[in-house]
Parts: C-alpha cells; structure tokens; sequence
C-alpha cells in the first residue's frame, strides 16, 4: 500500500480508503446506468448481435464513467486527486487535447 501511496502522492490510509470507494461507487454506477442507456439508444443485443451489443455498450458508458468519476471524487472531497488522474489517464490514451 505504501507504494501506491507514493505513486498517487497522498498522504494517509483513509484518503486511500476513500479513493477505493470512489472507484467502487463510480464502477458500479456506470455498468448500472449501461443497461438503460443501451435500452435508451435503442442497442439490443438482439438487434445488432452480440459483439456489436457489447462494445456499443462499452464505448456508450465510457464517457459516463468519465464524469462520474471526477463527480463522485469531488463529492467525497478527493476532486483534485480525480481530476489529475482524469487528466493523466486520457493523455495516456491519447485524449490529452481535451484539455488544451
């Protein structure tokens, strides 16, 4: 845990629990809101198959989860850790001209 600690420079055993929850919360937030957003679009899989269905669903709910994470971190007081992991995390997927 130490490790992680100084990889994600914080401070103490509570701020890591808490950045844990907020992964937690966030992940089970979005595969929740994939099903109606799916059903939303119009995505079935007995519409478009089962591959289509899958990784439709997938890149639909990735923006969600996105925002739910910075969201869900400013809600548990940890905005600034989200919003630099947000931000290094797209730039190593190379969306870093997002925030340009």
């Amino acid at each position: 845990m130490n490790k992680l600690k100084e990889r994600w420079n914080i401070t103490s055993n509570w701020q890591l629990t808490v950045i844990f929850i907020v992964f937690a919360v966030t992940g089970s937030t979005s595969a929740k809101f994939a099903g109606p957003l799916t059903d939303f679009v119009g995505l079935t899989q007995e519409s478009v198959g089962g591959w289509i269905y899958w990784i439709s669903r997938i890149l639909l709910i990735f923006p969600i989860y996105q925002v739910l994470l910075v969201f869900f971190g400013w809600l548990f007081g940890e905005f600034d850790f989200f919003w630099n992991f947000e931000k290094k995390m797209l730039k190593a997927m190379g969306l870093g001209f997002v925030f340009k």
